[in-house]
């Protein structure tokens, strides 16, 4: 969202979770903005920070690159390791690859009325950073 003269930028790799609110901000390089934040007017967000769910950034703030942050009001608690780094580029470059796959893997077909017993069950494709941190 923006207002008139205030313009939202999304900068390469920039990942914004389910229910982020933009609203007039500028989003770094490989940023992730967690689900349900709020990030407002006239933010600038450093390349390769992460921003927590449910975090509400306030106007005019200015986040440096690596900046870990999270809160209500938000506040920058540590650095992005360089972990976190990969698990959020893995999981972005997974993002975007689901729309090609989908669309080549869309088949027509009849409602199921019942689960077939031989179905398979779901892989697990990616980790959270703290799951691979502690493998």
């Amino acid at each position: 969202h923006m207002f008139p003269g205030v313009t939202v930028r999304l900068q390469q790799g920039a990942h914004n979770g389910h229910g982020a609110i933009i609203n007039g901000a500028d989003i770094g390089q490989n940023v992730l903005v967690g689900m349900n934040a709020v990030v407002m007017d006239r933010v600038k967000v450093g390349k390769n920070c992460i921003i927590g769910a449910l975090a509400c950034v306030k106007a005019d703030m200015g986040l440096p690159e690596l900046s870990l942050v999270v809160g209500n009001p938000s506040k920058i608690i540590k650095e992005v390791s360089d972990e976190m780094i990969h698990w959020k580029t893995a999981g972005t470059a997974l993002y975007q690859k689901l729309p090609s796959e989908c669309h080549e893997s869309l088949r027509a077909c009849e409602p199921l009325d019942a689960l077939p017993a031989n179905r398979p069950g779901q892989e697990v494709l990616f980790k959270t950073w703290n799951e691979i941190k502690d493998a």
